[in-house]
């Protein structure tokens, strides 16, 4: 193997698994530090530069960075389930334990002092097009965005509920975008045609997937009062157009809208809430913790049940029939579910959820307004600039590549900002800013660094909740308290702070084996060179994951190479402490997104070339 090029920025990047998962590359050690040493505001605006909404997500994320956080893979096998980090969890501490006057104060640092006479159109105003306005405001672009609801936001105050999300979080942090010089019009744009006629500089959809879809099966016209499509009747419940339902209440879906719709019922009379789902427990889209929270809800979820029909007695609805089936797997993996030939299952109900899933929706965009779509509806869009056929409109968010969560939102949203940028300034889109990396030395003494080192099978800490009696009969009454400070420091321990890297120096390397000897992960091995794969089981422990490289050193005096995987080190300092010579040091991998403005430029790379 060739020895590992450790300035690209995406090495090192990759190695801080949580940073490298999310979407929007929060730095998550770095902020976890942050909250350990009490520093709240500037934990909050780590998180602001990168994730927007810190408030939200530290309450609604669907946590793409815990699943890929090391402490879960490398923990004593004796623990009965390894946990990562409650990261999402931490976030929300950042924001709640900020002085909001400080932070505020930070942020409109960046307020738009004068216009550049370039204007920008976002129709829709969830967090896709929010975090188009925010990076885009700060530059001089003036901003207005678009929405048929009477505040922005989207589908963030519309169809969460506000036991997980209460309406002041939204306010606070929608309310800082505003104050760096966004417009905000309640408005709803029904032509694209006649938009682009209104000579906007740039427009960016955000539209989301508002449409959610129905279950045609008989019975569903006759019974259609009682029937209701989910994130429709979540955002009557958020308008307060619905205050009650039902006592015997069906939900059917099994992703987080279902979750959210049978949670929501439960606070609004439902007695006996169920949900029924076609697929089995663990195939549910629904993140776990969701499941886990309908569950201590009360909340059965009934697997492996297809709906037949909806049965409906003089104009009422009164049931649901159901076809028990199972899953069965052909020679490619392919999932098929079959019916078991048990006898059909009927369920008595007075109202039904439909939560099934979500479709895009574009009447208003006119089939001849240039914008091309593919065979599902969907506009063809640049999966890297966002650009549609029409240079100057671009999508994002739910819009651009259908359902997904606010935190891809989000990054769709800083990049599509980074593209109207470069497009207005007649810069070539396809040339995407790299990520800044800093390296910097943690050493304070020979055996003494900067961060905390200490590991220990620590479990995870569990995040209060508030007393479910009164959770359940109001609808508004948030149910998870967050960490008090005392507890977030002990989960902020937890933390193995991947972003402080082993960084090896070949030429002050004696070969002595210190390292190999003190590693506690038997990460550390020095070889013969050879393929990739041979190397691979070559080592002291073999590398078996493949998603994580080898970091590989150049060729050493006796011809052997350093080889380390990447994939189980602890990131504890113990070869550096031990080495002798100082070939290994352990160094703070900062790691920043580019985002839209001078920095990703290419002008500027080229002078800044030119004056090197």
């Amino acid at each position: 193997m060739q020895p590992t090029d450790t300035t690209n920025p995406d090495y090192f990047h990759k190695v801080v698994d949580c940073q490298w998962a999310c979407p929007a590359h929060t730095p998550v050690p770095e902020y976890i530090r942050m909250i350990a040493a009490g520093r709240y505001g500037d934990a909050y605006m780590v998180n602001w530069k990168s994730n927007v909404f810190p408030g939200i997500l530290g309450r609604t994320c669907d946590r793409p960075c815990e699943p890929a956080c090391r402490r879960g893979r490398v923990e004593d096998e004796n623990l009965a389930r390894p946990e990562p980090v409650a990261i999402c969890r931490l976030k929300r501490v950042a924001a709640d334990l900020k002085v909001v006057e400080e932070v505020r104060e930070k942020i409109l640092r960046n307020r738009k002092t004068g216009s550049n006479g370039r204007r920008i159109a976002c129709v829709g105003a969830g967090p896709a097009s929010l975090t188009v306005a925010r990076d885009l405001a700060p530059l001089g672009y003036d901003v207005t965005l678009f929405d048929g609801d009477p505040k922005p936001g989207g589908m963030i105050w519309s169809q969460i509920p506000r036991f997980r999300l209460p309406e002041e979080v939204i306010d606070e942090e929608v309310g800082y975008i505003l104050d760096l010089g966004v417009s905000f019009v309640q408005r709803r744009i029904d032509s694209m045609k006649a938009l682009l006629r209104e000579g906007y500089d740039a427009i960016f959809v955000g539209t989301g997937a508002p449409k959610g879809r129905d279950l045609e099966i008989p019975g569903r016209k006759e019974g259609a009062k009682s029937i209701h499509v989910g994130i429709e009747w979540l955002s009557s419940v958020s308008f307060g157009h619905v205050r009650k339902i039902g006592k015997r209440v069906i939900v059917l879906g099994g992703g987080n809208t279902a979750m959210d719709c049978c949670r929501t019922a439960r606070r609004l009379g439902g007695e006996d809430v169920k949900v029924i789902v076609r697929s089995g427990f663990e195939e549910m889209k629904a993140s776990p913790w969701e499941k886990e929270d309908a569950a201590h809800e009360g909340i059965p979820i009934l697997n492996y049940l297809v709906p037949k029909e909806f049965v409906v007695r003089s104009g009422v609805l009164t049931g649901m029939v159901f076809q028990k089936v199972k899953a069965e797997y052909d020679k490619s993996g392919k999932r098929n579910l079959v019916p078991t030939g048990e006898p059909d299952q009927h369920f008595e109900c007075d109202d039904v959820l439909v939560a099934v899933g979500q479709e895009n929706a574009f009447p208003w965009i006119e089939k001849d307004a240039g914008i091309e779509f593919d065979k599902w509806g969907m506009p063809v869009v640049d999966k890297a600039s966002f650009q549609s056929s029409v240079r100057n409109v671009f999508f994002g968010g739910d819009a651009a590549f259908g359902p997904k969560n606010i935190i891809w939102s989000v990054a769709h949203g800083h990049e599509a900002a980074v593209s109207i940028d470069l497009l207005l300034h007649q810069e070539d889109l396809s040339r995407r800013p790299a990520p800044r990396l800093n390296l910097m030395s943690q050493k304070m003494g020979i055996h003494e660094w900067s961060y905390d080192n200490e590991i220990a099978n620590d479990k995870r800490y569990a995040v209060p909740w508030a007393d479910i009696k009164a959770t359940l009969k109001n609808v508004k009454m948030e149910v998870e308290l967050g960490f008090d400070a005392a507890t977030a420091w002990k989960e902020a321990q937890r933390c193995l702070n991947c972003d402080v890297q082993t960084v090896f120096t070949t030429s002050a390397c004696i070969e002595c084996d210190a390292c190999v000897d003190i590693c506690p992960m038997d990460c550390i091995s020095f070889v013969a060179n050879a393929d990739e794969p041979t190397l691979r089981k070559s080592l002291n422990a073999p590398a078996l994951n493949l998603v994580q490289d080898l970091y590989v050193s150049s060729e050493l005096k006796t011809k052997r190479v350093m080889v380390k995987d990447e994939d189980v080190c602890l990131h504890c300092g113990l070869c550096a402490e031990r080495c002798p010579t100082g070939a290994w040091d352990m160094q703070k991998s900062l790691i920043e997104m580019v985002h839209a403005g001078p920095d990703a430029r290419t002008t500027v790379e080229k002078k800044t070339r030119k004056a090197a």
